[in-house]
């Protein structure tokens, strides 16, 4: 399914990289050739994701990070330029989702946890590898938003408030960073079949009945659907390609 592309002598970082998209991505960067850092906030897991890929024969290493924490996200970069001495590539995919609410009833605390996670994180994230390419002049970043960045849904509004602003941070650095030899871009993944999604649709039988309705394609999407478009955008082949939220979401905001 994958192109093939070649990052020999190159580095990438994944946030979210223990499970669903950012593991999947973590494993496209590396079977191109890319030493890989993979963060995530689980210990354990990442641990484990890391020691597949070293184990398959790639280079890769394991990095705990909280992106809500701006320290821990500068420290993040710091171990990857420590670890493998630059940075090239980063995918920006930490996200959790929020409680489905009615909008007058959505707690604070729901909305400060899904923002903290999803848009100061990429903020945090982007920040810090942004300060290591600007010393290069060269790099790629991918922001993760969603479906729910580009189309508002009932009961989703802190979520999609979210996922809107992570847009706004993207195309706003990638102006201000495109002259200086970093892209920037986001991707905006549809329904994938990922441990998250599987949560959120627990026991909502007539949502995903709802969501099939608008799903031009069929079905839900892969994971390694999601990495390919990240991976792609972080490549040569996308040299001219900035500032987009590219749907990845088998047609569902065409509508």
């Amino acid at each position: 399914m994958n192109p093939q592309y070649n990052f020999d002598g190159q580095v990438a970082l994944v946030t979210g990289a223990a499970s669903g998209m950012g593991l999947a991505a973590a494993r496209a960067f590396a079977q191109a050739g890319a030493a890989v850092v993979l963060a995530d906030v689980n210990k354990t897991a990442v641990d484990k994701a890391a020691k597949d890929l070293t184990d398959a024969g790639h280079q890769a290493i394991g990095v705990v990070c909280d992106v809500t924490d701006e320290d821990q996200a500068a420290a993040m970069v710091d171990q990857a330029v420590a670890a493998y001495g630059r940075l090239d590539m980063a995918f920006n995919n930490a996200g959790i989702q929020a409680p489905p609410s009615d909008a007058a009833d959505e707690k604070a605390e729901d909305f400060d946890q899904v923002n903290a996670v999803n848009l100061r994180g990429a903020w945090a994230s982007q920040k810090y590898e942004l300060r290591q390419m600007r010393k290069q002049s060269s790099g790629a970043i991918v922001n993760s938003s969603s479906l729910g960045g580009l189309v508002g849904l009932p009961e989703r509004a802190a979520y999609h408030a979210s996922k809107h602003g992570v847009i706004g941070l993207t195309k706003s650095a990638a102006v201000e960073y495109a002259p200086k030899g970093i892209r920037i871009n986001a991707i905006c993944p549809g329904v994938v079949e990922t441990s998250m999604v599987a949560d959120m649709l627990e026991g909502q039988a007539e949502a995903m009945t709802e969501i099939m309705k608008q799903q031009p394609i069929g079905r839900l999407g892969k994971a390694e659907e999601v990495a390919a478009a990240a991976v792609w955008l972080c490549s040569d082949a996308a040299s001219f390609v900035i500032g987009v939220a590219l749907p990845v979401d088998g047609g569902y905001t065409t509508h």
